[in-house]
């Protein structure tokens, strides 16, 4: 269960004698208050009886408290599985770590499919058993694109959509319908370095560190609420090629972690930045 609402005395003490007179046993907390904008977060995991009900009941109760501090709440039973959508374009890294980390069990979602502009990974997909939709997208047809989209995503009831190295700019309006539940990840060179070959680019001004940065997204393009990034050191003895496989894999990485840190709901947008409850 997440929380936000303006800080004030009580809030703490509310939640957890409303839990306790209910018979459920707060096994992890964590909170934190923002010195500049005063606002109070927290992020409760709790044991429930069966007799209490579920996500929906559970708020319900809670609804006298949430109007008492002005409260914004979500709650998820951590038994139910999210239901996902992969997006991707021609570089499948990311994917492929993705999947990968669903079939052993390390990613608990439920993937309910994989779109792309291309086809080239549909034989991946589909060796996972998972559906696998084409997307045709430009200008013409952008906005019929994202229409067929959104409809997926509605019904099929999708929680968290990943851009796994989707290469397609998504409309200010497509941003908005799902903010916060779409999560990107792009190389950490930006602003710099942008276009084609940034890899390359970098390796020519010498840089010893690359990276990756995973985000929440908006109609900023890259620039949304960052969630998690990560860097590696190089040197001038590594090549352009040598660079690439680098930041593959902290992409993948970095991206594995922000997914997974949104789906335990330990994430909490504040403005241009994410709260993270590890």
């Amino acid at each position: 269960m997440n929380v936000a609402c303006p800080s004030r005395p009580g809030i703490i003490s509310a939640i957890s004698t409303h839990l306790s007179d209910r018979d459920c046993d707060i096994v992890e907390s964590a909170q934190f208050v923002d010195p500049d904008g005063q606002r109070f977060f927290q992020r409760i995991a709790f044991d429930a009886p069966d007799a209490i009900g579920g996500e929906a009941e559970l708020a319900e109760g809670l609804r006298p408290i949430m109007r008492r501090f002005d409260m914004d709440l979500a709650i998820r039973d951590a038994r139910r599985r999210p239901k996902v959508l992969i997006m991707v374009s021609r570089i499948g890294h990311c994917l492929n770590d993705l999947l990968y980390r669903h079939s052993i069990g390390a990613l608990p979602v439920d993937i309910v499919g994989v779109g792309s502009n291309h086809d080239m990974f549909r034989p991946l997909v589909e060796r996972a058993g998972i559906p696998f939709f084409r997307l045709d997208v430009n200008p013409a047809t952008k906005a019929e694109a994202e229409a067929a989209l959104l409809d997926f995503i509605k019904g099929n009831s999708v929680e968290l959509m990943i851009l796994a190295r989707y290469m397609q700019v998504l409309s200010e309006e497509f941003c908005a319908r799902l903010a916060g539940r779409i999560i990107n990840i792009h190389h950490s060179f930006l602003p710099s370095f942008k276009g084609a070959k940034p890899y390359h680019q970098a390796h020519e001004r010498g840089v010893k560190l690359i990276g990756a940065t995973a985000h929440y997204v908006t109609e900023d393009l890259d620039e949304g609420p960052i969630i998690e990034q990560e860097v590696s050191r190089v040197d001038h003895a590594m090549s352009p090629d040598d660079l690439v496989a680098i930041g593959r894999d902290v992409e993948s990485v970095v991206l594995a972690r922000a997914v997974r840190l949104h789906i335990e709901m330990r994430t909490m947008v504040h403005g241009r930045r994410v709260i993270v409850f590890r």
